[in-house]
């Protein structure tokens, strides 16, 4: 069993900067790939970025790809997520996400559907 917590989120000016963490409990992590995803107000939630079990394949949205990077710790258990020139868009609540079996396969998802464990989010709000 994997369980999550996010940290790092807050309340920013637009084209402020963010980094956003995920510390992962659990020997399983290493073998998981791990997704961010993220709700806005109103809306579905959303893929964000996400990164293989290894750390040497990354896959991003096109509405944060070049803004974004996820990179991730093994020894540390922990997963990141760097946003750079936020825009108001970008307010929602973020949560972090692990597939256990993401060792499995090459792809890294960017569907909910293969990440099994997921954190309680952390709030992100850009203003204007």
């Amino acid at each position: 069993q994997v369980q999550l917590v996010e940290s790092g989120g807050g309340l920013v000016q637009a084209g402020a900067s963010l980094g956003l963490s995920c510390a992962a409990s659990g020997r399983a992590f290493s073998n998981s790939d791990m997704g961010w995803f993220r709700r806005a107000p109103g809306k579905e939630r959303e893929f964000v970025a996400a990164i293989n079990w290894r750390g040497d394949r990354t896959n991003y949205s096109d509405s944060v790809k070049g803004r974004a990077t996820i990179s991730r710790d093994n020894a540390k258990y922990t997963v990141y997520l760097q946003m750079n020139s936020l825009k108001p868009e970008d307010t929602a609540v973020y949560y972090c996400a692990a597939d256990r079996d993401g060792y499995l396969t090459v792809a890294v998802s960017t569907r909910e559907h293969p990440y099994d464990y997921w954190g309680q989010g952390t709030q992100v709000t850009v203003s204007s």
